[in-house]
């Protein structure tokens, strides 16, 4: 590892926090879904501790449209689309970048290139696509009979990602020469029209918008089943991932990492950041009482939704929260990276249902650390110099709190130790998180065709 090697950060934005009754919370905006000032005042907090992006994830559902008593203590419900947030938030700051979730099964790729190429141009090149398939089922949204099966959303997102690029590289960067003298507005040996025609899509034309600033918008995944794993060693950039053991952690990196020469990357081209959910208090004992505080708000409805999310098609009826949790289904269509997660850790710690609720209360799955802004940045160095992480995902408990404490506290700790950075290094994303601009494919083509004439 270079001496110079920079923790890379990320903050994981959910409105009112990441616990599951964050919003219960005396210190968190109850409307922050749906408050513009709460996420201008998270996004210039994330950007006065150099964080390098915001991000947030998104479902084109609800998801709770069957269950009512759930749904009616649901502090997450309500929440802006994430392209028309960050499009706004650009405008209130110069160098935070923002990571916008968009599906591959819902969404139609013309549309979602040119919605992620007219942010990269409002943001001023700091756009992000977290690359999402949808695992929760909300295909009666869509007018559709059913959910696709796993393959099948991974099949079609390869092709859905092949076409947005392709749709990208419409013009070429000086594609529009503007010339007032000649009349002439485009040059049109520059300009490249798609004709794809597909299993999932066929796709004739090109944008009616500028190639963006990035070339592309930065590609961020966050599947980690086998064939998300392969979707991004060939296509990602980022990879937002949960582990909760440095062991699993430095299995994960390493695996992917060593995927990509079978794609002509290297390691630098695709940066690995897990998820951690930072509880933080002056002392140890503190910041104990700080999560319990936090998960005496977990109303029982919601402790058995979450557990029964986790048990699909398993009849719980008959368990009580103190006994010892089965194994979970050893399959599903949904998630299968969190699943997967689920199971090894009912294997390994062998919790009660009570035990495992409290635990994916917290992030889901991902990492959770307790203790003082100190032993909380000794947690990010040990994964960070161990082959585990190229930086991290800070899911804040409690919004807007958590990240305001964590900017305060925990980041000059990484500064002074000399693990993440002062001062931006450049104005765009590609720039902040060290990800070379990708050339325009037609441009490549032609200086390709020229040295062969040459030759």
């Amino acid at each position: 590892m270079t001496q110079n090697r920079q923790i890379r950060l990320g903050a994981f934005l959910q409105a009112t926090g990441h616990h599951i009754a964050a919003w219960l919370h005396p210190d968190a905006q109850a409307d922050a879904g749906l408050n513009i000032g709460h996420y201008r005042e998270l996004a210039q907090t994330a950007e006065r501790g150099r964080f390098d992006a915001i991000f947030v994830a998104d479902s084109p559902g609800s998801g709770y449209e069957a269950d009512l008593a759930t749904l009616a203590r649901n502090g997450k419900t309500a929440k802006f689309e994430p392209v028309t947030l960050w499009a706004a938030l650009s405008q209130v700051t110069s160098h935070v970048g923002f990571v916008a979730t968009a599906s591959t099964t819902y969404e139609d790729p013309y549309t979602l290139a040119r919605k992620f190429a007219s942010l990269d141009w409002i943001s001023g090149g700091r756009a992000a696509w977290n690359v999402v398939t949808t695992g929760q089922d909300v295909s009666a949204n869509f007018g559709r009979d059913r959910h696709p099966e796993h393959a099948l959303r991974y099949e079609r997102a390869e092709e859905f990602l092949a076409i947005v690029k392709s749709l990208w590289d419409s013009y070429e960067d000086d594609a529009f020469v503007r010339d007032r003298a000649s009349g002439i507005y485009i040059d049109t040996d520059k300009f490249h029209q798609i004709d794809h025609a597909g299993k999932h899509f066929t796709v004739r034309g090109a944008l009616n918008i500028g190639r963006p600033p990035q070339g592309y918008p930065v590609i961020v995944q966050a599947g980690a089943s086998e064939s998300g794993r392969t979707l991004a060693a060939s296509t990602a950039e980022v990879i937002f991932t949960a582990n909760l053991t440095l062991e699993d952690a430095q299995s994960f990196y390493a695996d992917i990492k060593g995927r990509l020469p079978r794609f002509g990357r290297t390691p630098d081209q695709l940066l690995i950041m897990p998820g951690i959910f930072p509880v933080l208090g002056g002392t140890e004992a503190e910041a104990e009482a700080n999560y319990e505080y936090l998960q005496s708000f977990v109303h029982e409805d919601i402790a058995w939704d979450i557990l029964q999310k986790r048990y699909a098609g398993v009849d719980l009826s008959g368990y009580s929260l103190d006994d010892i949790a089965p194994p979970p289904p050893q399959d599903t269509n949904g998630n299968k990276s969190r699943l997967q997660l689920v199971s090894d850790y009912v294997e390994r710690e062998r919790p009660t249902l009570r035990q495992l609720y409290r635990t994916l209360s917290t992030a889901r799955g991902h990492r959770t650390v307790v203790g003082t802004p100190e032993q909380v940045a000794d947690a990010i160095q040990l994964w960070f110099e161990n082959g585990a992480a190229d930086g991290f995902n800070i899911m804040p408990p409690v919004l807007p709190t958590g990240l305001t404490d964590f900017v305060d506290q925990v980041v000059p700790i990484l500064q002074r130790r000399g693990l993440f950075r002062t001062e931006y290094e450049g104005t765009t994303l590609r720039e902040n998180l060290g990800l070379h601009r990708p050339a325009n494919s037609h441009a490549l083509d032609r200086t390709s065709v020229a040295r062969e004439s040459v030759a």
